[in-house]
């Protein structure tokens, strides 16, 4: 009777079940060509945890102090270098009114001497987190997003731990002379603290950069990227916060990002890519790269976003304060938690 019952089913039926494998292998061979280097780039996080202590932060006196920067201040560029000894004054009595121990790091350029402001919070012993931002601008231009952002971030961020101690030290560091003809030199502040770090063998945790944290857009088409493609990736609106690490800086980026994920329901994107990637490396975070220290840089894209970048037109009122506020609040969840 088996010769009624027709062909065996398991003979019908096992080229298909091999067939099916060899597909799905090809597909698992796909996303892992494909699919693991775009999640090593964007660095996603599966959850937002809960933060711990979130500070309050004025969107009014980040304003203030951007509009004292990039209005009264002018020019900050390296040819007034009493305008930046002024502004380097300025921040000094800031971050001692807020509670950091301030000092100067002196360093002469050409005959003429130029100086970043340390303001120290926690304890003296411990491995450092350093969070940094330039205050000098690209000559004569009001410089508002580039930098006056980030250092009034600093500030905010300095009454954050002023208030609140963190548990490992933090040094803020003001730096000068980030802009062109210095950019990429040993003539760097951020250059000269980092070097500092290392010949003293100090153990730094991580270092944050905040380059340019003002503007944002909701306009479709209002964020570029560096190469084509990206746009596939990540949003085509700048209404988000960047989380810039280098290669082999997967889980310091992940780290800070979820941390900043935490505080508001400001978007945060993250990229992990070479510093060949244009862009990647244009700022104070990668003079700690070169010293071997990991570090990331908090960033609004700079000008694959603001239109206005090194011109006249970087002024006050293009900036989005709030935003801002949810920036800085983020960046000392950060702090707290690589303290933690």
């Amino acid at each position: 009777m088996l010769d009624d019952q027709g062909p065996s089913p398991t003979i019908e039926t096992a080229p298909k079940r091999f067939f099916f494998n060899r597909k799905g292998m090809a597909a698992l061979g796909t996303v892992m060509v494909f699919g693991l280097p775009v999640l090593y780039l964007v660095q996603p996080t599966l959850s937002r945890r809960a933060a711990g202590v979130v500070g309050v932060v004025d969107p009014a006196e980040l304003e203030a102090d951007v509009r004292l920067l990039s209005t009264t201040a002018p020019p900050r560029d390296h040819r007034h270098p009493e305008r930046l000894d002024d502004i380097a004054t300025w921040i000094k009595g800031r971050m001692a009114s807020a509670g950091g121990r301030v000092s100067e790091q002196v360093y002469q350029v050409q005959g003429r001497t130029y100086r970043n402001v340390v303001a120290r919070f926690g304890p003296e012993q411990g491995r450092l987190v350093v969070v940094g931002a330039h205050y000098d601008a690209c000559g004569p231009n009001p410089g508002a997003d580039d930098n006056a952002s980030g250092v009034a971030g600093l500030l905010g961020l300095a009454n954050l731990l002023g208030q609140t101690p963190p548990k490992d030290p933090v040094e803020l560091v003001a730096y000068t002379l980030e802009e062109p003809p210095f950019f990429r030199t040993r003539h760097m502040g951020s250059v000269h603290h980092a070097q500092g770090l290392a010949s003293r063998k100090t153990p730094v945790k991580a270092m944050i950069c905040l380059e340019m944290i003002g503007t944002f857009s909701q306009e479709e088409g209002s964020q570029r990227y560096p190469v084509p493609g990206l746009d596939l990736v990540y949003p085509g609106k700048g209404d988000f916060i960047a989380v810039i690490g280098g290669i082999g800086q997967g889980a310091l980026v992940r780290w800070v990002k979820a941390a900043m994920q935490s505080t508001s329901p400001l978007p945060v994107w993250s990229m992990n890519a070479p510093s060949s990637l244009t862009g990647v490396d244009f700022s104070d975070h990668a003079s700690y790269w070169k010293e071997g220290f990991p570090a990331v840089m908090i960033t609004d894209t700079a000008f694959y976003r603001n239109p206005r970048y090194h011109t006249a037109l970087d002024t006050p009122d293009k900036l989005d304060y709030p935003r801002m506020a949810q920036v800085v609040q983020g960046v000392f969840v950060a702090v707290r938690a690589l303290g933690e």
